[in-house]
């Protein structure tokens, strides 16, 4: 008999793992994405037959593919009990015990990230061998208690605390940790460390052992930011159930028809580097780096059903987004178009730029005019370890709902020239930069990594909250 071979899948711009873990032709699937080709592309490669697809929870941060999965390769779909699905499935609950070829997969009651939530510890040759903790365990971190709403986070944040215990006391020590979240997750309620753990070694490091349950509770809801918008999608439609995607290209639209629909609201987006982006590119239309963490921000931005236009330099790029996408629930771009602003340009929609510079430009700039108009697009949780003082703090997810205000203090400061607009890369400027030009805003992109600020000697402020619009600019 062979030993376990584990593969994880990761999807960097969502933060999450999906994990594949076979012995002798068989396997099983933790926690897979939606696209589900990467995993039939792994058990081809390796051989396996999949006995069970397991879900540790409803996820909130992506659209899951388990169902569809299952259905393709015939095998037992295992979701926890305790929620309404509209499908059929194995519903388990905490001590149930599955027994596959791979080895007896163990069920354990895991909740916090979720009231459901559960664990799957694979127990080989008397041992657990690895114990996939979805949202729970996570390295160095905990799942946030917090998606569900505000009634629900402090009895999450205590129920963490306990499950923390739980894997603790209840699975052997030399379990490998395979959490599902936090590399680079929203679901995460802090960062995270490391790519690989035990749970010995979760237990000596992870900060959730070492203070007690209020602290805990009190610290962990503290430190919460917010969360992308589209998350309260993710659960009904992992609870209604996925069904196949399809990734074909959209409709191939003309310059004409790009110009309609940017005149008529929707969102044509353009995927390019955002470089080349701020060189060229068409008017209204919105800058989405496909090669950054584009769909976070795309779907945390959109009122959903918004039809959605990409443009791309070709048809990989294009695909890219389409993937990134279905991931969230978006199934089909209204239409695309690659090639170039001068391929996507009309009399409606002209070709523009947008200045770009660095921190150290903008210092020189502040140096020649200390009441230059500065745009934060950061969160709350870095711009209160730092931020160039006087610059206006508008996290990037709130821009839309306050572009009013925005506009209103751009108007009100223009005699001092062009907002310039920061981030902590330069990818979070480009979007927010994208939307004021729409607007009528003149702009100009700071694309530098934050640090540099302070390398420019530019003037830094660490208040918690910093400077925030006036009442003479909200109605």
């Amino acid at each position: 008999m062979t030993d376990l071979r584990l593969v994880h899948l990761d999807t960097p711009n969502l933060g999450d793992r999906s994990y594949v873990v076979g012995r002798d032709g068989s396997a099983i699937v933790v926690d897979p994405q939606r696209d589900i080709d990467r995993v039939l592309t792994i058990l081809d490669e390796h051989g396996w037959s999949v006995s069970h697809v397991l879900e540790t929870h409803f996820h909130n941060d992506y659209v899951s593919g388990g169902l569809e999965l299952a259905r393709v390769l015939g095998a037992e779909y295992v979701v926890p009990s305790g929620m309404p699905v509209e499908f059929t499935a194995h519903q388990v609950s905490d001590a149930d015990v599955l027994e596959s070829d791979t080895g007896l997969v163990r069920v354990l009651h895991t909740p916090g990230h979720t009231p459901n939530h559960l664990s799957y510890a694979l127990h080989v040759d008397g041992e657990d061998r690895m114990i996939f903790t979805g949202g729970s365990m996570l390295y160095g971190s905990v799942g946030r208690p917090d998606l569900l709403g505000p009634e629900l986070t402090e009895p999450l944040a205590r129920a963490q605390w306990n499950t923390m215990r739980r894997i603790r006391d209840d699975v052997t020590p030399t379990a490998a940790v395979l959490p599902t979240h936090g590399f680079g997750s929203f679901c995460s309620a802090t960062a995270t460390v490391g790519d690989s753990s035990t749970v010995a070694e979760q237990v000596a490091t992870n900060p959730a052992f070492s203070v007690d349950e209020n602290t805990f509770v009190r610290e962990i809801i503290a430190g919460l930011d917010a969360f992308p918008a589209y998350y309260r999608h993710m659960g009904p439609a992992n609870q209604e159930g996925a069904r196949a995607i399809d990734l074909s290209l959209p409709l191939l639209v003309t310059p004409a028809e790009i110009a309609d629909r940017i005149r008529s609201g929707e969102w044509v987006i353009d995927l390019r580097n955002r470089a080349e982006y701020a060189e060229k590119h068409v008017a209204g239309t919105l800058s989405f780096d496909v090669h950054g963490n584009a769909v976070t921000y795309l779907g945390w931005m959109v009122d959903w059903g918004t039809p959605l236009t990409l443009l791309g330099a070709d048809t990989t790029e294009v695909a890219m987004m389409q993937r990134e996408l279905v991931r969230i629930g978006i199934d089909r771009p209204a239409a695309y178009a690659v090639g170039s602003p001068a391929d996507w340009t009309s009399d409606a929609a002209p070709i523009v730029s947008t200045p770009r510079t660095t921190h150290a430009g903008l210092a020189a700039a502040l140096d020649a005019d200390p009441e230059i108009p500065v745009l934060d697009l950061r969160r709350v949780s870095e711009t209160s370890e730092g931020h160039v003082t006087g610059a206006l703090l508008v996290p990037l997810h709130e821009l839309r709902a306050r572009t009013d205000e925005v506009v209103a203090w751009a108007r009100d400061k223009a005699e001092h020239g062009p907002v310039w607009v920061y981030c902590g890369s330069g990818f979070r400027a480009s979007i927010g930069a994208s939307f004021l030009q729409a607007a009528g805003v003149d702009v100009i992109h700071v694309d530098d990594d934050f640090p540099n600020a302070i390398t420019a000697g530019l003037p830094i402020s660490t208040v918690a909250h910093g400077e925030t619009l006036g009442a003479a600019y909200a109605d």
